[in-house]
């Protein structure tokens, strides 16, 4: 959800809620401490629920506040991920790249996603698919970068970066992505859409990847 308001220096305000879902064990806990606290710790205890840390960015001489969910793997497909997803704006979607099983697991978070929020305009909230771990030495799963190019546009996401919250890598690139996405449908929102009656077919293209993302491989 995002709130408009004049701050102090009579600058615009934003917030956005932001999901950070994914299995359990896959670093959105670390992700999330390295990209507001800017540190790093391998003793996390696991996320009961859903915790909480706000960002706040300047961002075209406006300020952005960004709400990060952190809800626990565990909660997976669970009947409270409906309550903790609402009025959510953008999320990101975390697998391990030494984990197969998380990036299989993939698939249906982004289902459980879409199928719970929804922007007011119908379509679904920009997401961000991030690899993390990436500085581990068994990355297997990234190595063809033009099937995870292919995987995200069949499966909706905006793009996709590897990332380690450990060496502090691609998580502000990450974060900047996700919140130009955010921005640009916030702005769909506000305008009425035109009919395209030149080129129908494009309108399938709609909400698809934006290249601009991918981590160039």
């Amino acid at each position: 959800k995002s709130s408009w308001g004049e701050g102090s220096l009579g600058l615009s305000e934003h917030l956005y809620k932001i999901l950070v879902i994914g299995d359990l064990g896959v670093g959105k806990t670390s992700i999330i401490k390295r990209y507001v606290h800017h540190n790093f710790s391998p003793n996390y205890r696991a996320t009961i629920g859903v915790d909480f840390a706000l960002k706040v960015l300047n961002w075209d001489q406006e300020t952005v506040r960004l709400q990060l969910w952190d809800i626990a793997g565990q909660e997976r497909f669970g009947n409270m991920t409906r309550v903790y997803y609402r009025e959510a704006m953008g999320a990101f979607i975390v697998f391990d790249v030494t984990r197969p099983a998380s990036f299989e697991a993939v698939t249906k978070w982004k289902e459980d996603l879409d199928s719970k929020v929804t922007l007011a305009n119908g379509k679904h909230i920009a997401t961000l698919l991030l690899a993390n771990k990436c500085d581990q030495d068994n990355d297997v799963l990234t190595n063809n970068g033009i099937k995870m190019d292919q995987f995200c546009q069949d499966n909706g996401f905006v793009g996709w970066y590897e990332t380690s919250a450990k060496e502090n890598i691609n998580i502000d690139e990450a974060a900047n992505c996700l919140v130009k996405h955010i921005i640009a449908s916030e702005k769909d929102m506000v305008q009425p859409e035109v009919p395209n009656t030149i080129s129908p077919q494009l309108e399938k293209d709609k909400g698809g990847t934006c290249a601009s993302c991918f981590r160039s491989q």
